[in-house]
């Protein structure tokens, strides 16, 4: 481990401007409150930490307008998985020339739809896919996935996406052949990656499909994955900074942050709707909120991210409880196993504050399961 590795980045509160807007607000909860200053900072911090890459902002993690408007105003590009989202990052003023369709699962329609609104860079990983970009993306630059390890991610990708060394070989091969443009390699060390060797690890293995494809400079995209301190200290920027240049020299770097950029900006305001005994079944109180799994919770699958829990007005001794939401589905439990000591004298009414909870949480909320509205976001 090199020396920048050992330092650590701690959890943060919520921003001041958040603050005074959770002082003045009296809105129905659940909702999102986000603060783009916040985003505005983290994308200086990365920029600073790693100059000469090419950030493209990861939409899905949040795609709340004003974000893309802060983003757009910085010079960031954008990573799309859908023409949703090239529309939404179009509206918000970014130059299609600095978008890149970074899903490789896409139907024609989809593919025509980005290449008609000025999209010319794609991600790929299948002679399929090939074959659909030539016919609907004619002249686009195109990127390889490779399939890489997520080994310290909290939500790996399964192998869902990307092809092993010798098959991204000859699918830069089959890029060049379609009459597309082999730019380069991509890879992703799976989200919330704690391992600053994971990407110092994909890029030489990414570069060895460049070299033996025959790229003299390639792109090399290494994704994105950089942690957020939740509840526990994680690598400080600088550790991902120092092996990510040291294994990218001589190439041009690409990165496609999103829980970096937006997880800090945005906390969650829930009000408990009962905190029950229930002998027999478990020895700690169930705690159940206005906000779940399926109303912008849903990265509590598995407990993969553990939010910071505040209680706002309530103080003293604490307990650990079971912490769930509102709908009728048993799976809408947000934490057994992770701890959640929370007031002895919490009660239904109380407010409880989630934290770092801008990424992957009104994106996420359905559309109305069990009758739930959507979770609503309001910008400081």
């Amino acid at each position: 481990m090199t020396a920048a590795a050992v330092r650590v980045r701690h959890p943060v509160g919520p921003s001041p401007a958040t603050e005074r807007f959770l002082a003045s607000a009296d809105l129905p909860t659940p909702y999102l409150v986000l603060d783009p200053q916040v985003v505005a900072d983290r994308y200086g911090q990365l920029r600073a930490a790693l100059p000469a890459a090419e950030v493209h902002y990861a939409v899905k993690a949040c795609p709340h307008p004003e974000v893309l408007r802060t983003l757009v105003a910085l010079g960031c590009g954008f990573d799309v998985a859908s023409p949703g989202e090239v529309e939404l990052v179009i509206a918000a003023g970014a130059d299609p020339d600095r978008i890149c369709y970074g899903n490789p699962v896409r139907g024609p329609g989809d593919v025509a739809a980005a290449h008609a609104a000025g999209v010319r860079r794609f991600v790929t990983d299948s002679a399929e896919d090939v074959r659909l970009l030539a016919a609907r993306a004619p002249g686009a630059r195109v990127l390889v996935r490779l399939l890489v390890s997520d080994a310290g991610s909290a939500t790996p990708f399964a192998a869902k996406f990307g092809v092993l060394r010798d098959e991204a070989v000859r699918l830069v091969g089959a890029v060049a052949d379609a009459g597309l443009v082999p730019e380069g390699i991509a890879f992703h060390s799976g989200s919330q990656q704690v391992r600053p060797e994971a990407f110092a690890d994909g890029l030489a293995a990414a570069r060895d499909v460049a070299e033996d494809a025959g790229l003299p400079r390639p792109v090399l995209d290494v994704g994105g994955g950089f942690p957020v301190a939740y509840r526990d200290p994680v690598p400080d920027l600088a550790a991902y900074a120092a092996a990510i240049r040291a294994a990218a020299a001589g190439a041009d770097l690409m990165l496609e942050p999103g829980r970096a950029l937006v997880a800090e900006a945005g906390l969650i305001r829930s009000t408990v709707l009962r905190a029950s005994r229930r002998p027999g079944v478990d020895h700690r109180r169930w705690v159940f909120l206005d906000v779940g799994r399926y109303s912008g919770l849903a990265e509590t699958e598995n407990e993969a991210i553990a939010y910071r829990l505040r209680v706002p007005g309530r103080t003293g001794p604490d307990e650990p409880v079971v912490l769930a939401g509102p709908t009728c589905d048993g799976d809408d439990v947000l934490y057994r196993r992770t701890p959640c000591p929370l007031p002895l004298s919490l009660e239904a009414g109380d407010a409880v504050d989630l934290l770092a909870a801008g990424a992957y949480t009104a994106s996420y909320a359905s559309v109305g399961f069990n009758g739930i509205a959507p979770l609503p976001v309001h910008v400081v």
